[in-house]
C-alpha cells in the first residue's frame, strides 16, 4: 500500500470536520485525494495511492484519513474515471465499485457526490490562471463560448463546458473517448486495421491513452512484421524521448496525430471558441517527444473548416492537481460554499 505522492505541510488543524470536503481524482491506475476547507479554492494535504494496492476505495480513503491525521470530512466530491449514471459506479478500467451510500455510511458523511473525472477537470478550467496553462500552437485568445477538455491517461477523458448566464459555465459529461477513431494517412489506416483486428472497435481511447501507446507500438510491429521485446507504455515513452527506438518514436508521433485529430473533432462538434484544453498527464510526461506542431497541424486538418479551427486556442493544463480543484468547485456548486 505505497503512497506515491504526499503533500501534507499545508494543513491547518481547524479543518478537522469543520466543513471540510474530501476531494478525489480516481483513475484506473491511481487515486489522488485532497482536503478542501474554507480558504478559497486551496487544496491541501494531497496524496496519491496506487489503486491496485487497495481492495476498495473505502480502504484507500481510510488510509488517507489516517495518514493525514484528520477526522472524516463533512462531505466528499470524487471525480471517477467512469460514466456516472447513478450513485453506485463500477469503474471502467479498474475493479472498484464506488457507492455514495456506502461511503456516507462508512465515514458518517452528510453529503457526497460522484462526478466523471473529466467533469471535475473541466470544472477547474475557468479558475485556472495563465501560469497553469501552456499554449499548444499559436497563442490565440478564446471567447466566451463552449470549451472542450480532453486528455489521455489510463483512458481518454472528454468533457465540455457551456456558458450560462453572464460569467458561469456548466460542465457537461460525455464519453467522447469511445468515439470511433479515424485515420488521416495510410500508415494510420494500417495501425487502425491492426487495432480493429484485436479489439473489434478501434475507439479513440484504444490509441490515445497510456495503454494506447503500447497498442500503437505493437500494431506498428505487426504491420511491419517485426519482432521486438514487449515494452511497457513507460518504456516506450522514455525511448521515444531519448530517440533510441524508431518504433517508439513513431508510436508517440501517431498518438500525437490521433490526439490532434480527436481534439479537432471535439472543437468542431462544440463550436469550442472558448478553447480546447488538454489534461490527463501523459502529454506533459512526454515532454519534447510530444510534437506541438504536429498536434496543431492535425487539429486544424479538417479541409474546408481549417480556417474555422485556426481561430480556436489549444492549451495544455499544467496545474498540479486540476481535477481536485474542479471537484472542490463542483462541491461548492452542489452543496454551497465550504464553511
Amino acid at each position: 500500500m505505497d503512497v506515491l505522492e504526499t503533500n501534507s505541510k499545508l494543513v491547518t488543524p481547524d479543518l478537522h470536520r469543520n466543513g471540510a470536503t474530501l476531494v478525489g481524482d480516481i483513475g484506473g491506475t491511481n487515486a489522488r485525494f485532497g482536503w478542501y476547507g474554507r480558504d478559497g479554492h486551496q487544496i491541501t494535504r494531497t496524496a496519491t495511492y496506487a489503486c491496485r494496492d487497495h481492495d476498495s476505495i473505502e480502504d484507500a480513503i481510510a488510509l488517507y484519513l489516517n495518514s493525514m491525521n484528520v477526522d472524516a470530512p463533512a462531505r466528499f466530491a470524487l471525480g471517477v474515471a467512469s460514466p456516472i449514471t447513478s450513485d453506485v459506479v463500477k469503474m471502467t478500467n479498474h475493479h472498484w465499485v464506488i457507492s455514495v451510500p456506502d461511503l456516507k455510511s462508512r465515514f458518517r458523511v452528510g453529503d457526497g457526490v460522484l462526478i466523471n473525472d473529466f467533469v471535475a477537470l473541466a470544472s477547474a478550467v475557468p479558475a485556472l490562471r495563465a501560469e497553469h496553462l501552456r499554449p499548444l500552437g499559436p497563442r490565440i485568445s478564446g471567447t466566451r463560448a463552449p470549451i472542450g477538455v480532453l486528455g489521455p491517461g489510463t483512458g481518454l477523458g472528454v468533457a465540455s463546458l457551456v456558458p450560462v448566464g453572464e460569467s458561469d459555465y456548466l460542465p457537461v459529461a460525455g464519453e467522447g473517448g469511445h468515439v470511433t477513431l479515424a485515420a488521416s494517412t495510410v500508415r494510420e489506416a494500417d495501425v487502425l486495421a491492426a487495432l480493429r483486428e484485436q479489439y473489434g472497435h478501434a475507439s479513440a481511447e484504444r490509441a490515445v491513452s497510456g495503454p494506447g501507446i503500447q497498442a500503437i507500438y505493437e500494431s506498428l510491429l505487426l504491420v511491419d512484421k517485426q519482432t521486438k521485446p514487449q515494452l511497457s507504455p513507460e518504456q516506450i515513452g522514455r525511448l521515444a524521448i531519448e530517440q533510441k527506438d524508431r518504433y517508439c518514436v513513431e508510436a508517440v508521433e501517431l498518438l500525437t496525430s490521433f490526439l490532434g485529430n480527436v481534439a479537432g473533432n471535439l472543437a468542431l462538434t462544440l463550436g469550442a471558441f472558448g478553447g480546447i484544453f488538454i489534461g490527463g498527464g501523459i502529454v506533459a510526461k512526454l515532454g519534447a517527444a510530444f510534437d506541438e506542431r504536429l498536434f496543431r497541424e492535425k487539429f486544424e486538418d479538417k479541409g474546408r473548416f481549417a480556417s474555422y479551427l485556426q481561430r480556436i486556442p489549444t492549451q495544455l493544463i499544467t496545474h498540479e492537481a486540476p481535477a481536485l480543484l474542479g471537484a472542490a468547485i463542483y462541491a461548492d456548486r452542489t452543496f454551497g460554499p465550504a464553511r
